[in-house]
């Protein structure tokens, strides 16, 4: 009778796939080619992330720089970004996923928590001086959503499921840079984007904007070179062990991350973002200093550097427009003060319009030390400390250490930082680990952080979904930290 029962249930089981199978064929014949195509395209994706959860977070990193132009060109509409849209998706598939396989036990801990927690605390009084409680909730859920994604990492990192996020952080950056470099040999067309003696455009991929799309590659370049070395550590390491064939693959993929790191250090240059540019620049010096286990060693590396560098500054290797672009960029923002005086020219327009933003933060701040004007609030606190001649809001300071005390006064900034020191501090002891793909991976990140920080003092980089790249990242150091504890016998990695 169960043989039977269990019969009777396959065959309507069967009976089900081939009538949904049916009813797929007829709704592909009567819709357009272009509309069933799409739609079977579709499906398939959603199978896939439904069958392998980690392909919901790679999807999402993948869309989630989308959101600009699909809202600024697309035909129709979405309710909401294609970025929370994806990372909807990617959170029902790793839900299905502990479903379905029974995983009842708790998520993962991490330490990594109590910072982001910390961080949120110190942002939440801000609330009581918002005039807009949707733009504070708005950027609160940013960080609800990178405290998820930390969770959610930790939680698929099993079975080798780490090393496919983070190439599907490099992956989504590499593919944004390779339109970022189409544009900048012609592609763009935008006339107030020439640059180079009117030769080339600044690259912007999908961002709509060269800023964003700089902070991309500066984010998710270090991350590339990190696991290159490690990858290529790896396959030294089995090479010298005599371990047949083993160093092949390892080296296959530092190569493979290598082609990659090219590619987004030509979109980084293609942005020309000044901002980008000295971030990545310190994050390469923290990268070269920490990479060898002996500092002397790191410390050597950076004097040689240093001399290779400064040679090559002088004997002009460095392109003349690169040169200059760097060099205001130093000498610009030294003269930050009173800029209601400021005589405003072509030549000079975007650097006041900055610091103009910057002296309404520092006016918001004084007016509100403790708890700032409302996180999200900057916009609308706007007009009441704008300059005059600055009637319109950029929607942030483009200084996120000034937006951030603007918004949620000194509270907000001391719990801000020192809930990133505590995080940089964890990648540091992440880096003492034997694996030598992992210790790469947290060499990439140490790198990311650096370019955040360092980046942070022209521009905001939680924007245009950056911070769902940013929580998977952080998910990562989780992943790092969590090993780096472990014994030294488990630590071994697997290709």
């Amino acid at each position: 009778m169960v043989t039977m029962a269990a019969r009777g249930g396959a065959w309507r089981g069967a009976a089900v796939w081939v009538g949904l199978a049916l009813a797929a064929g007829v709704l592909a014949g009567r819709l357009p080619v272009m509309a069933s195509g799409g739609a079977l395209g579709a499906a398939v994706i959603i199978v896939a992330v439904l069958l392998e959860p980690a392909l919901g977070l790679v999807l999402m990193l993948s869309l989630a720089p989308l959101k600009t132009l699909i809202a600024t060109e697309a035909p129709l509409s979405l309710p909401i970004d294609i970025g929370q849209l994806a990372l909807a998706l990617a959170v029902a598939a790793w839900a299905l996923w502990r479903i379905t396989g029974r995983r009842w036990d708790a998520l993962p801990r991490t330490r990594l928590y109590l910072p982001l927690l910390a961080i949120m605390a110190a942002f939440s009084p801000s609330l009581i001086a918002a005039a807009s409680t949707g733009a504070w909730l708005s950027e609160m859920l940013k960080w609800a959503e990178m405290l998820l994604l930390v969770g959610i990492v930790l939680d698929l990192a099993g079975e080798g499921r780490w090393a496919w996020i983070a190439s599907g952080v490099v992956l989504a950056a590499t593919l944004q840079a390779i339109i970022g470099l189409y544009e900048y040999y012609g592609g763009s067309g935008a006339p107030h984007l020439w640059i180079a003696n009117f030769q080339h455009f600044r690259a912007f991929g999908t961002f709509g904007q060269p800023n964003p799309f700089s902070a991309f590659m500066g984010l998710s370049l270090p991350l590339a070179l990190g696991l290159a070395w490690g990858y290529g550590m790896l396959a030294l390491a089995r090479w010298r062990e005599r371990k047949g064939g083993q160093w092949v693959v390892p080296a296959a993929v530092s190569l493979g991350y290598a082609a990659c790191s090219l590619l987004l250090l030509g979109g980084l240059v293609a942005s020309w973002g000044r901002g980008a540019w000295l971030g990545f620049g310190a994050a390469g010096v923290v990268m070269v200093f920490f990479a060898p286990r002996r500092r002397w060693q790191g410390g050597a590396l950076l004097a040689a550097g240093a001399l290779l560098a400064a040679a090559m500054w002088v004997a002009g290797y460095v392109p003349a427009g690169i040169q200059q672009r760097v060099q205001n960029t130093l000498t610009e923002f030294t003269g930050f003060g009173d800029m209601r005086a400021v005589p405003i020219s072509d030549e000079n327009f975007a650097i006041v319009e900055r610091l103009a933003h910057w002296q309404a933060a520092v006016n918001m701040a004084n007016a509100h030390p403790l708890v700032g004007v409302g996180l999200g609030n900057y916009e609308a606190a706007y007009p009441d400390y704008g300059l005059v001649s600055w009637p319109r809001a950029l929607g942030h300071a483009h200084n996120d250490y000034l937006n951030v005390l603007a918004e949620t006064g000194v509270v907000g900034l001391s719990g801000y930082l020192a809930g990133w020191a505590v995080m940089v501090w964890w990648t540091l002891r992440a880096l003492r680990q034997p694996d030598p793909v992992m210790r790469g991976l947290t060499l990439g990140l140490l790198g990311t952080w650096t370019h955040l920080a360092i980046h942070s003092f022209v521009d905001k980089l939680y924007v245009n979904n950056l911070f769902l790249h940013i929580g998977v990242m952080l998910g990562l150091l989780a992943v790092a930290y969590q090993q780096a504890q472990r014994p030294v016998e488990d630590t071994e990695h697997v290709v």
